[in-house]
């Protein structure tokens, strides 16, 4: 069970800096302000209240990704597509297309309305779902689950 959560963590790690990183690239090249979003929190009560700096607001985002992972593995393995990699592509373009309508609750992020900034925003999610999938197919955590049986 260790080590399978020990993956779990480093496939949301891995991924969140990969999302994180690929957003704060087409923000540096477009200037539309999606890793911006990526890391506000001005819509979260006693949260938004807090001072923080990019640090804090990237490990907020990779504790999120890591426990995003964790769930999405296992309710996936309830429905038996756990090592599937299309699952974590679908749902996370889902949950990007969701958050990105927190946009609407801050004055730094792109407007609602910015098609350019909601591609990328949804290309970044693709890319994510995309890498949680690749990670967890290529862990083989059914392998290890198969080895903690016996």
């Amino acid at each position: 069970m260790m080590k399978i959560l020990m993956k779990l963590i480093a496939a949301g790690l891995i991924s969140g800096i990969t999302l994180g990183g690929f957003l704060k690239l087409v923000e540096g090249i477009s200037g539309k302000f999606v890793y911006v979003l990526l890391l506000n929190v001005d819509y979260i009560p006693i949260v938004r209240d807090w001072q923080m700096n990019e640090i804090i607001e990237l490990t907020l985002h990779l504790i999120v990704s890591i426990l995003l992972v964790i769930v999405l593995y296992y309710l996936f393995k309830v429905m038996n597509i756990h090592t599937k990699i299309y699952p974590y592509v679908v749902v996370n373009m889902l949950v990007g297309g969701v958050l990105f309508l927190t946009t609407a609750f801050s004055q730094r992020t792109p407007e609602i309305t910015d098609i350019a900034a909601f591609i990328y925003w949804i290309v970044g999610h693709l890319i994510y779902g995309a890498v949680v999938g690749s990670l967890l197919f290529l862990m083989r955590l059914d392998l290890d689950e198969d080895q903690e049986k016996n």
